[in-house]
């Protein structure tokens, strides 16, 4: 009888993990998951970290301002399994990303979808298995 309890237990609390960390993933809450932008401009700081690395790009905006934008990429060791390293990308790359935009434009944040590096040419997000959730 204790046995039963014991695995009831477990069971749940990997049950109620689960939501937990689905609900931290919830990417809908942050951005528009059915629209796209294109955003193009100067890499000025690469975070290649976990739980979400980040690039943060300036680029011009509708208006033709400079404006520095946030775009939220996998993890460093999610991305290291797609052969992304905190090598690939160096402040002054050139590069143009497609993601979701974020709720609040005013944060100009997007989440990661594709990346083109203009000098060379090199891409991410366009094979299978590159993605991130």
């Amino acid at each position: 009888m204790k046995v039963r309890w014991i695995i009831l237990l477990v069971a749940l609390a990997a049950l109620m993990s689960g939501i937990q960390l689905y609900a931290h993933h919830s990417f809908a809450a942050t951005y528009f998951e059915d629209k796209q932008q294109t955003v193009e401009g100067d890499l000025v700081q690469f975070l290649f970290r976990n739980p979400h690395s980040f690039v943060h790009v300036e680029g011009k905006d509708e208006k033709g301002e400079t404006v520095r934008w946030a775009i939220e990429w996998g993890g460093g060791g999610q991305l290291g399994r797609q052969g992304v390293t905190r090598e690939t990308l160096k402040p002054g790359d050139h590069v143009i990303i497609v993601g979701n935009p974020g709720r609040n434009p005013d944060d100009h944040r997007l989440r990661m979808l594709r990346l083109k590096r203009t000098s060379d040419g090199w891409t991410w997000g366009g094979r299978p298995g590159e993605s991130f959730d």
